[in-house]
């Protein structure tokens, strides 16, 4: 980056004769906003320029103009060296967070999934990325404050994190590691989403309107949301979140005997997988390992694989819920969830080589990561404090 001078003004940056005017409005016991208004600019800048560049070596903070045009011509200063590549500590921090391993509770390290190597490359659309704990730059960034309160060296922004992976000449964290993050890719550009969802036959009982009030409140746990994640080759994955503490399960949707043998039989049975039988069979094995006060509800896309839901039901207890057409976004834990697993498992990649051991893992994965939604709790712990209120004594649940 060429050199900043702020000796002559440019409109962007303030110039000396404002400081000199913020500091004699200032010394008037002016407020921020005021002074905002008289010399043109936002209240937020006036408000920045006060805390960043007031003078302190009295012991107190006192906006003097000269001061703070040093202070700003010493910041803007350039090259200058990145956080990340200056701190050994931090810097091990953010990398072991992006590409460390996941253990279990005994201390153990989950392998996960064998994926090809890196090859410096952009992310692979139609191969597995790399598999590993992943947690994101936001996350790492407000974990610091909870592992180090006391420690005001170790904090960094997550923006200085991308910057670290992803701008050249700072790249203090190592190339390789932007296969951690979640969407995998070399460049920050958005992502285009399918707006096409599969409708199915949805009775008027079993609409969204007709579901709970109580389900709407994420303090009520025991409300789920699901889907599918496709893949190629008619493969697929269930995907089961709790709206409370956002904890997952992945449902193994195996392909039926014949598969690839026959040829496909006009309304016979599916084959792929996730037919409307094997979805009902897969559901109840992930459901019924629940207690029953954490499974009252589902709220499912119009996908035909679900039109068994009556006897899903009744042999479970759980009354399900379809979303109206056309509408994720009243599904938005699920949706959010399955953007999120599509870090494990590409579009475009067949899913059905992935073994029920191989979604443990991946299910333990997400839900060890602290979120922002929880406070920076992870999945597992808030599901942990929701069994155990089941299991004290006396404690009042809604069936």
């Amino acid at each position: 980056m060429p050199p900043i001078s702020l000796d002559e003004p440019t409109g962007r940056y303030l110039s000396f004769a404002e400081r000199e005017e913020i500091a004699l409005l200032r010394v008037q016991e002016i407020g921020v906003r005021e002074i905002a208004r008289r010399i043109g600019r936002d209240a937020g800048t006036i408000s920045r320029e006060l805390r960043r560049n007031a003078a302190t070596r009295s012991g107190k903070s006192v906006y003097r103009a000269l001061v703070a045009q040093w202070k700003a011509q010493q910041a803007a200063k350039r090259p200058k060296t990145a956080k990340l590549a200056g701190d050994d500590r931090l810097r091990e921090y953010v990398q072991e967070r992006l590409a460390g391993g996941v253990r279990r509770p005994d201390g153990t390290i989950v392998t996960g999934p064998k994926v090809p190597a890196w090859k410096g490359l952009n992310k692979p659309h139609r191969q597995d990325r790399r598999w590993a704990t992943a947690w994101s730059p936001e996350q790492i960034s407000h974990r610091l404050h909870a592992d180090f309160p006391d420690d005001e060296s170790m904090r960094i922004s997550h923006e200085a994190i991308y910057q670290a992976l992803f701008i050249q000449g700072r790249g203090a964290l190592k190339r390789e590691l932007v296969t951690c993050l979640r969407t995998g890719r070399a460049l920050r550009t958005p992502r285009a989403r399918s707006q096409n969802k599969p409708q199915g036959h949805v009775t008027a009982d079993v609409v969204l309107s007709e579901r709970p009030a109580e389900a709407g409140d994420r303090a009520v746990p025991g409300h789920w949301e699901g889907d599918l994640i496709i893949g190629t080759g008619r493969s697929a994955i269930g995907t089961l979140v709790e709206r409370s503490s956002r904890s997952i399960l992945l449902v193994h949707l195996p392909r039926l005997e014949g598969w690839g043998e026959n040829p496909p039989v006009k309304n016979g049975p599916s084959l792929g997988g996730y037919g409307a039988i094997a979805m009902n069979a897969a559901l109840m094995t992930s459901m019924t390992q629940l207690p029953e006060q954490l499974r009252k509800t589902l709220t499912w896309d119009r996908g035909k694989e679900l039109s068994g839901h009556a006897q899903f039901a009744l042999e479970t207890g759980t009354k399900v819920f379809f979303a109206d057409p056309h509408s994720p976004w009243q599904r938005p834990t699920n949706e959010n969830t399955n953007g999120l697993l599509r870090q494990y498992f590409p579009k475009g990649t067949d899913l059905s080589r992935w073994s029920s051991t191989d979604l443990e893992a991946v299910a333990m994965a997400i839900n060890n990561r602290p979120r922002k939604t929880l406070g920076w709790r992870t999945p597992a712990e808030v599901f942990e404090e929701q069994l155990r209120s089941l299991q004290q004594p006396g404690v009042a649940t809604t069936g």
